[in-house]
């Protein structure tokens, strides 16, 4: 699963796996409407002890989730937590609920790596959502770090008649239906950079992985990762080796989770159905308007260790990436190729 990016230190790693259960996950969800919640009621609500409570919350706040602990009143969220909630996603769903088949997860290694193990089983529109994601995944082998509530993580398998030939524009369609989606939300200058990549004022606010099975000639199956921060507290912003945004700044107040999930949901699936039906091409107008680096001087990292510069020209009618050199114009497929702007300097772009 793509986005942020991190490396927490080893102390936080450990007190999240020693601190972090299913039961940590319960108690947050009855406190996260941010109101004082006692103990006692918290382990009556459970059936549990009252000490089963103190240690599930042991060290969250470490961790970037803030709780008040307050003598004769109990527990309190210092801000409100968005928890995924399945029959809330699928209430905003609505008509469309029908085309997908979800499922919600407090935490699992990998949403992609879980789906592609479903993969052979699963029908197009299987999802799998995740509070905390433990070996998530994003290109080029980087790794992804939340925190629950933090972002929304999540994969989605969608099912082609083509092979992966015809699928190479698929991530920049992707990107069209996340920045749809955003706009609607009220998100301004959001921007596309390719290949997988979501920035709102030049740092970082989502981005996508896609993994695939199936024939070259086809029929494929494509999982679709995507990573959208929407919260992130200080204490993993600090541990990103990279500039990121989240939505509660981009929207002036991070939006419901829930309906964020739904609204994409309903987004991608309209534009995977045209995908499937008539390729990149109809959906490239729109993915160049929101081209970050359009007209401007870029350095292509290639995976031999080499460089390339040059000047976006864009993207053609089949996801390729177009530079103009001094020697002509160039043409660059994804692949392990990393772009960034010429001079940027910025560590972990890609």
């Amino acid at each position: 699963m793509p986005g942020a990016v991190s490396f927490p230190s080893r102390r936080i790693y450990r007190l999240f796996y020693t601190t972090v259960t299913a039961l940590t996950f319960k108690t947050l969800s009855l406190l996260a409407a941010g109101e004082f919640r006692s103990g006692q009621d918290l382990a009556a609500a459970l059936g549990v002890s009252r000490g089963a409570i103190w240690y599930a919350l042991r060290g969250v706040d470490e961790l970037g989730i803030d709780i008040h602990k307050v003598r004769g009143r109990g527990y309190r969220l210092a801000q409100p937590l968005s928890l995924l909630d399945r029959s809330a996603i699928l209430r905003e769903l609505g008509s469309h609920a029908s085309r997908f088949a979800l499922d919600v997860l407090d935490s699992t290694e990998s949403t992609n790596s879980l789906l592609l193990a479903r993969a052979a089983r699963a029908a197009t529109g299987s999802v799998i959502a995740a509070e905390w994601q433990t070996h998530g995944r994003g290109r080029r082998g980087r790794s992804w770090h939340s925190m629950p509530g933090a972002a929304l993580t999540f994969s989605l398998l969608w099912r082609f008649q083509q092979g992966a030939g015809y699928l190479s524009g698929l991530s920049l369609a992707v990107g069209v239906a996340v920045s749809r989606v955003l706009a609607a939300l009220g998100v301004g200058e959001a921007g596309l950079k390719w290949p997988n990549d979501v920035l709102w004022r030049g740092r970082k606010l989502a981005g996508v992985l896609i993994e695939m099975q199936g024939d070259m000639l086809g029929p494929s199956a494509a999982v679709i990762g995507i990573g959208l921060n929407c919260r992130l507290p200080g204490a993993l912003r600090d541990r990103i080796d990279q500039p990121v945004a989240d939505l509660a700044a981009a929207c002036d107040g991070a939006p419901d989770r829930n309906r964020v999930l739904a609204l994409l949901l309903i987004e991608l699936a309209r534009v995977l159905d045209e995908f499937g039906h008539s390729g990149f091409a109809p959906l490239r107008d729109e993915w160049q308007r929101r081209h970050v680096y359009h007209g401007k001087a870029v350095k292509i990292a290639l995976p031999d260790g080499s460089e390339v510069s040059g000047t976006a020209d864009g993207v053609a009618d089949d996801g390729t990436f177009l530079i103009t050199t001094n020697t002509g114009q160039r043409r660059f497929h994804s692949g392990d190729v990393s772009v960034r702007a010429e001079g940027s300097g910025v560590k972990g772009e890609g």
